[in-house]
This record gives C-alpha cells, sequence and structure tokens, in this order.
C-alpha cells in the first residue's frame, strides 16, 4: 500500500530537515517511491528595509509499506 509523510521546515534548517528524513527512512524501513520538494517565495519584512525572512520548506515522501506493516 502507498502513503505519504509530509515534513515541514524552513530554509535555514534544511540539513536538520535532511538528517529528520533520513532517520524517518532508516526507523520505518519503508521504500521511497518518489519525493517532491517546494520552497515558498520569500516575504518581505515590513520592519526592516531590504530584508527577507525565511521560506518554508516542503517536502511530501510517497513510500510503499511492506506487506504486514500497515
Amino acid at each position: 500500500m502507498r502513503k505519504i509523510k509530509i515534513f515541514k521546515s524552513v530554509e535555514t534548517e534544511l540539513s536538520a530537515l535532511e538528517s529528520e528524513i533520513n532517520q524517518w527512512i532508516e526507523s520505518e524501513g519503508v521504500e521511497l517511491v518518489s519525493v517532491t520538494g517546494n520552497i515558498s517565495p520569500q516575504t518581505h519584512l515590513q520592519t526592516a528595509p531590504d530584508t527577507f525572512s525565511v521560506s518554508d520548506v516542503l517536502v511530501i515522501l510517497t513510500y510503499e509499506v511492506p506487506h504486514g506493516k500497515a
């Protein structure tokens, strides 16, 4: 059976997000079917000229659940 898992973070914490995803894959023992990611556009901070807030990062994993482990 195929399922999805969604991970969300911010662009300044990509290393931590990568580690979290890799740990989840290893601990769950799933087989990945696809990985899709998106980064939101940066938002200009009104309180600080020429400054942008960090962007949200979304990663969606599609994975196969081994038989008998649903």
